[in-house]
């Protein structure tokens, strides 16, 4: 797998976070279709953080794509992360070393914005699109759940229900990045979607491929560490006043060759 990183080019990853029943399935399968039309092979992540099996919502995801399902272009898969906190760390950049072996262009990372996945996402992804609903306090709830720090571009889905104008501006005082309108299962502004997510790519610099390297390093490291055989002792160490926090940790990184 490290000899597939470093001599194939890595696809355009795109990641799609957000609360439950936001309409990111119906996202996603509408920008699948529009990547489509432009001739580039699509590959979708489908990432349950909280659950090492498929199923519920993204058995959902997987009736919402069905029609891509026979277009051999298209890559339809779940990934389990075990249930633990960093597994997307650990699934997902191996997975998108593979699909780039595959010769897949551009790669499309959903999750549920519920606790660590947006940031894990965030360290892989250019762009972090967060989608949100109209009304219900969504855009504070955001806020305060950290989704709108990863945040690359913001979509208020289901615009034509009611309170979407006011979300949107309530959104823009919460945050600096773009917010737009869509109504996904229409495709109503899919088009200013796909034309937002390509600026930012373009946009692209040394300096955010450097960060998200960086992220990426970071969120692995903390989970070959949360894995290391000599955690438990070193915790029941500290726990038993036989040793500190600041011992242990130090002892853990020197144990992991660091």
């Amino acid at each position: 797998m490290a000899a597939i990183g470093t001599r194939t080019p890595a696809p355009r990853v795109i990641g799609i976070t957000g609360p439950p029943g936001a309409g990111k399935s119906t996202t996603v399968a509408a920008m699948v279709g529009a990547y489509r039309a432009t001739g580039l092979r699509v590959a979708v992540l489908a990432v349950d953080p909280s659950s090492p099996y498929s199923g519920g919502a993204l058995l959902g995801d997987r009736i919402r794509m069905a029609a891509h399902i026979n277009d051999p272009d298209v890559l339809i898969r779940s990934v389990a992360t075990r249930g633990h906190l960093g597994g997307l760390a650990a699934a997902v950049p191996a997975a998108i070393r593979l699909l780039a072996a595959l010769s897949y262009d551009l790669v499309v990372l959903e999750t549920v914005g519920v606790g660590q996945s947006e940031i894990e996402i965030a360290a892989v992804a250019d762009p972090t699109v967060v989608i949100l609903n109209p009304g219900a306090g969504d855009a504070v709830q955001a806020a305060k759940a950290g989704l709108l720090e990863v945040a690359d571009l913001v979509v208020v889905n289901k615009a034509d229900r009611d309170g979407a104008d006011q979300t949107v501006r309530d959104l823009r005082a919460e945050t600096t990045v773009p917010v737009l309108k869509l109504v996904a299962a229409q495709g109503e502004g899919l088009a200013g979607l796909v034309q937002a997510i390509d600026a930012h790519h373009r946009a692209d610099t040394s300096e955010r491929r450097t960060a998200r390297a960086r992220a990426q390093i970071l969120s692995l490291a903390q989970t070959l560490l949360r894995n290391h055989a000599e955690l438990d002792r070193l915790a029941l160490a500290v726990a038993d006043g036989s040793s500190d926090a600041y011992t242990a940790a130090a002892r853990l990184i020197a144990d992991s060759g660091g």
